[in-house]
């Protein structure tokens, strides 16, 4: 987390995590809050990663807690608890938000299911259309992916900011259509942040890919035991998918890494052998992980030699 947040430019996301209330029969709602990394598509030279944290609740401060010292851009859906990172009073490190094209488009698309729906398929094309540039200046440097929005995509959100303004004073504010457009009103300078600084992305799906699988997994695990499982459950989350963002097997490493640990292999040559995988995981998340690993194992062992003496 510490390394994640020593970057300028993060993503954010939070997913429902239903944890087991001891006591009332139920489960109550916590939330995994996802912060995540991946300079490729601008040629930085950090490792992707994400780190989950699990939280009773959605609120902003939860966001605050997790970002404590973060400055920079972080790059996020239209949940207002975010907010609160750039509420005036707030003490710390300045942030931006930049928000999601994607959210904006997938409101359209909804329309466009319904029935003819020209005025929300010309907001689908135009948004298409700044995609198809990014698409090509994928994995350039910031200062090209700049000019080259300015020149070519510059022209397109001028485009989306006329249609937007045209049709927004004439489609009823309660239906589908206004709703969508008002939408895209109201974070209009967050989603145009990308012709300002050229590592940010079009959208925020980084961090969602690396949420939709435990969103998935809810209809498996159906909850958490309680909130330490919750805890355990957020690092395992992400250990698991930074393998997957730096194409590393998660079996693989995860079997080679605590079969390691069980037979005794120390913290201070993680980063100097086999265990450090090529996708470079982080020394602390690594050192989390080992050291609850081996904590287990001792505590199991302990227990072991105690039944034996009892028989």
């Amino acid at each position: 987390m510490a390394d994640l947040k020593r970057s300028t430019k993060l993503f954010m996301d939070e997913t429902r995590a239903p944890v087991l209330d001891p006591g009332a029969r139920k489960t109550k709602t916590g939330y995994f809050w996802a912060l995540a990394r991946d300079d490729r598509p601008w040629c930085g030279t950090a490792p992707p990663g994400v780190v989950f944290t699990y939280a009773p609740g959605r609120g902003g401060q939860h966001a605050e807690r997790i970002l404590q010292g973060f400055g920079g851009i972080l790059q996020v859906d239209g949940y207002a608890g975010y907010n609160r990172l750039i509420a005036a009073d707030r003490i710390g490190p300045g942030i931006q938000l930049a928000y999601c094209w994607a959210h904006a488009r997938r409101k359209l698309i909804e329309i466009t299911r319904t029935g003819p729906a020209p005025i929300a398929e010309e907001g689908v094309a135009l948004i298409r259309d700044l995609y198809a540039i990014e698409a090509e200046i994928r994995g350039s440097a910031p200062e090209a992916r700049l000019a080259i929005r300015q020149d070519r995509s510059a022209p397109i959100l001028a485009r989306i900011d006329n249609w937007l303004a045209h049709h927004r004073a004439r489609a009823s504010a309660k239906s589908p259509l206004g709703e969508a457009l008002a939408y895209i009103a109201k974070y209009r300078d967050g989603l145009g942040r990308f012709l300002i600084d050229g590592r940010v992305e079009l959208d925020s799906n980084t961090v969602e890919r690396t949420i939709r699988p435990i969103a998935l997994n809810r209809k498996n695990a159906l909850f958490a035991g309680h909130d330490a499982g919750a805890e355990n459950w957020a690092v395992i989350a992400s250990l698991i998918e930074t393998c997957k963002m730096n194409d590393v097997d998660p079996h693989a490493w995860l079997s080679a890494t605590l079969t390691a640990i069980v037979q005794g292999h120390k913290q201070r040559r993680i980063v100097t052998t086999r265990l450090a995988p090529p996708a470079r995981l982080r020394r602390e998340v690594l050192r989390h992980v080992h050291s609850d690993v081996a904590n287990d194992v001792s505590y199991a062992r302990r227990g072991d030699a105690g039944r034996g003496s009892g028989r």
